[in-house]
C-alpha cells in the first residue's frame, strides 16, 4: 500500500541545523496523519512532529521553536527541519503514517541524528 523512507540524518554539531526527509510511495491517497517520533535507547519512543492531511502541526514541548515539520504538494513527502539541535536529541527518527480506510500505521526503517561535538 505505502511504503516510507527517510534521509537526511548524519552527525552535527550542538546548534547546527539538519533536515529530514521523509519519501512516501504507493497508494500515497490514503495517508492520513503523518508523524516523525524518535527513539533513544533506553527511553520510551517519542513523538516530535504530527502533520495532518490538512497541514495542521503540532509538537512535542521539547522540540517546539527549533523544529518545523512540512510537506511536499504533492503529498508525496513529509520534512522536519531542525535548528538549534541539542546533544539530547541524539535519536533515531522515525517516519510514521496513519492511513485512511484501514487505519492502518506504517513505518519507516528510521535515521540516525547524532548531536555532538
Amino acid at each position: 500500500q505505502v511504503q516510507l523512507v527517510e534521509s537526511g540524518g548524519g552527525l552535527v554539531q550542538p546548534g547546527g541545523s539538519l533536515k529530514l526527509s521523509c519519501t512516501a510511495s504507493g497508494t500515497i491517497s490514503l495517508l492520513k496523519n503523518m508523524d516523525w517520533y524518535r527513539r533513544t535507547p533506553g527511553k520510551e519512543r517519542e513523538l516530535v512532529a504530527t502533520i495532518t492531511a490538512r497541514g495542521a502541526t503540532t509538537y512535542a514541548d521539547s522540540v517546539k521553536g527549533r523544529f518545523t515539520v512540512s510537506n511536499a504538494n504533492p503529498r508525496t513527502a513529509i520534512y522536519l527541519q531542525m535548528n538549534n539541535l541539542r546533544p539530547e536529541d541524539t535519536a533515531v527518527y522515525y517516519c510514521h503514517a496513519k492511513l485512511f480506510i484501514t487505519s492502518d500505521d506504517v513505518w519507516g526503517r528510521g535515521t540516525q541524528v547524532i548531536v555532538s561535538s
